[in-house]
């Protein structure tokens, strides 16, 4: 249980930063490669981290037998190609989200890695967190009855710089994958199945892209989602889970420091995680359980919810009329 599981990393860009700075956290994970398209940057990122093994070209690290498991951080578009070569080579994969472009791109990795028999998982770290952990299992435990609504905001300004890659539709940019993606994938934790009906609307600015989104899914039993999110407008960023007898407060959801439980006539049940890394601690720790465990797939983001989400963003998609 306790044996050490070796990462490499492919992208070594500001969220692989964050990652491998909490992996140091992580008992019994090591970190021994890194691989961009820049020598430059991997050599500089093998050397803030104390790396091992920098490579400059893709093909070279995932023929590196000591790497056992590959974090991906790089730009949207070249998530697929790389898990793929990654599988191939018959190493465990976590890519940040999006785990694709879209769902036949998603599915299309879930069947290689069933295929081979490899272990494969989307990068939604925020699932891992231990407040939404605990807000999960005050649902589980019915202490605010059936679940009725969810609301979900996560939007930040980026400020008009059109040549950056959240404004860049070549690149995958727009508030849909890079922000949207965390509500989307809440209420489908909270509610366990994609809506049935959806309604929504988009801002398409200069660009081409979604600068801005709201949206209302609807599930069976009335049950509804309300989510939004932006690259050009700072939100609130909190989410609620609103049941019949009480509902829940993640207060700046996406990063997870409290949750509380409010009941009619009591005190409000708080939930207060003091971490000092940031989080993606978790996440981690749950990839090196399940390869230590022979689990090809995580029970907390199993890969047909991945495909099943990124179907939900195609959906959405196809009602503003934005092609990638």
């Amino acid at each position: 249980m306790n044996a050490t599981v070796k990462w490499g990393i492919m992208g070594p860009g500001g969220i692989a930063r964050a990652f491998a700075a909490d992996l140091k956290t992580v008992p019994g994970a090591e970190l021994v490669a890194v691989a961009s398209k820049s020598r430059q940057r991997a050599d500089a990122f093998a050397g803030e981290f104390g790396i091992p093994r920098a490579y400059d070209d893709y093909e070279a690290f995932v023929r590196d037998e000591e790497v056992e498991i590959v974090y991906i951080g790089t730009l949207h578009p070249a998530h697929k190609e790389l898990m793929l070569l990654c599988l191939r080579h018959g190493k465990a994969v976590v890519c940040e989200k999006p785990f694709t472009m879209n769902a036949s791109e998603a599915e299309e990795v879930a069947n290689a890695a069933r295929a081979n028999g490899t272990f494969a998982m989307e990068a939604m770290w925020t699932r891992f967190l231990p407040p939404i952990v605990q807000a999960r299992a005050w649902i589980a435990e019915g202490r605010i009855g059936e679940v009725k609504a969810v609301t979900a905001n996560f939007g930040f300004d980026v400020g008009w710089r059109p040549e950056s890659r959240l404004l860049n539709k070549e690149l995958g940019g727009g508030a849909l994958l890079d922000a949207g993606i965390y509500p989307v994938s809440f209420a489908s934790m909270i509610f366990g199945r994609q809506p049935e009906r959806i309604s929504s609307s988009a801002w398409i600015g200069e660009t081409g892209v979604d600068e801005r989104f709201a949206a209302l899914f609807e599930y069976d039993g009335g049950r509804t989602a309300q989510i939004g999110a932006s690259v050009r407008l700072r939100t609130s960023n909190d989410a609620y889970v609103y049941g019949s007898e009480g509902y829940i407060h993640l207060p700046n959801f996406l990063f997870g420091r409290t949750a509380s439980l409010h009941l009619p006539n009591a005190e409000p049940v708080v939930c207060a995680d003091d971490r000092l890394e940031q989080g993606y601690r978790f996440e981690a720790m749950e990839a090196m359980a399940c390869l230590r465990d022979g689990r090809l797939e995580s029970a907390v983001m199993p890969l047909d919810e991945t495909v099943d989400i990124m179907r939900t963003l195609d959906r959405l998609r196809e009602q503003w009329g934005l092609e990638y």
